[in-house]
């Protein structure tokens, strides 16, 4: 009973809203046909995502657009603490590329789209786009991380002489974990946002398209399903992620309370 009143408390606030929404865009219909023309109510829009996610557009348009998404998370994540935990515990190298790095992080993503269009191809860039705007959080986090271990931990692997692959696997990437997840969960979001903005320009599918179509022919009901499966989805994979990582670091005290409180609904 306690996890279901925690869940309730967490959904009224929508629940509410949504209902508000309806009763306010049902009542406008009598008078601004404009605003009531731009906010459709939300049966409305559940009835347009019903017709548009359960048909053929799940195949040629969601299932390309989340591939291309977790696909170009999944290589900035690899990349980014591959790179993150060799620099991090590198003496020399954040002294010389952390002013790179602070210069590239700081170019928005999608100022770089015309480049990869140039440079790849418009019905190629997304994934390019999307690596290159995900891999900084995970980059810098898993460098700070790296740098964390505990005094003890270091002095340990010195005593049993771990070769460096041991220490890099099996001393500093757990301290780093923590911090690994905090970039993966940051760069999850621009990821997503990342696959809608790269599939306005030049794609012949996915979801940004399909958005973007649905504008281009007033369709706003076709429009505010897409806006909504894009909520769907970032809450699924980031609700996803949050339990595995909580799996993943359950030995650490902190987190194991975190479980702990979450199981008893507390």
């Amino acid at each position: 009973m306690n996890r279901l009143s925690g869940v309730a408390q967490r959904w009224v606030v929508l629940v509410v809203a949504v209902g508000v929404w309806e009763l306010v865009t049902r009542a406008a219909r009598s008078g601004d046909t404009s605003i009531s023309f731009f906010f459709p109510p939300p049966s409305e829009i559940a009835g347009a995502a019903g017709r548009l996610w359960f048909s053929s557009a799940f195949g040629d348009h969601i299932v390309p657009g989340v591939s291309r998404m977790l696909g170009g998370w999944a290589l900035a994540g690899v990349i980014g603490v591959a790179l993150g935990v060799l620099l991090g515990r590198s003496r020399g190298a954040m002294a010389y590329l952390g002013a790179v790095f602070n210069f590239l992080r700081s170019i928005p993503p999608p100022l770089l789209v015309p480049f990869f269009v140039a440079s790849v191809g418009a019905t190629s860039m997304q994934l390019p786009t999307i690596v290159f705007g995900a891999i900084w959080p995970v980059l810098l986090n898993t460098v700070d991380g790296a740098r964390s271990v505990d005094a003890t931990k270091v002095d340990t692997a010195r005593v049993f002489r771990l070769s460096r692959s041991q220490w890099l696997v099996g001393v500093v990437l757990p301290s780093a974990l923590p911090k690994v997840f905090a970039g993966l969960r940051l760069s999850l979001s621009i990821s997503l946002i990342l696959m809608v903005i790269s599939e306005l320009v030049g794609s012949a599918n996915g979801i940004g398209n399909q958005l973007v179509l649905a504008q281009r022919d007033y369709e706003p009901a076709d429009m505010w399903a897409w806006i909504v499966l894009l909520g769907v989805l970032g809450y699924l994979f980031n609700t996803l992620l949050l339990a595995f990582e909580r799996r993943a670091l359950a030995w650490q005290p902190r987190h194991s309370l975190e479980a702990q409180a979450i199981a008893t609904g507390g």
